[in-house]
């Protein structure tokens, strides 16, 4: 196995991730990049992409509760997240 390093992966922050990878594997994705015309983080990063476009996403059912009861305390107001908040928090 040879050890591998990626950097900037095209997000805005840096990022640099060290991967194991098989030697066979690791030498036929630089034969492409050869073929291509690319580099290896390019080879690398087209095969993620595609390897995640072909994934499903599972999506669980969440089950809410839901309780019947009176009407809002005075003076809380849902359209004001801060207020809710300081509530929430004992202010």
């Amino acid at each position: 196995m040879l050890a591998l390093t990626i950097s900037n992966l095209g997000w805005d922050d840096f990022m640099r991730t060290t991967i194991d990878i098989d030697d066979q594997l690791l030498l036929y994705a630089k034969h492409q990049a050869v073929e291509q015309g690319c580099t290896i983080k390019q080879i690398l990063e087209d095969a993620l992409r595609d390897f995640f476009s072909h994934q499903t996403l599972e999506h669980k059912a969440v089950s809410l509760t839901t309780f019947s009861g009176q009407v809002l305390k005075t003076g809380i107001n849902l359209d004001n997240s801060q207020s809710l908040n300081d509530i929430m928090d004992g202010y």
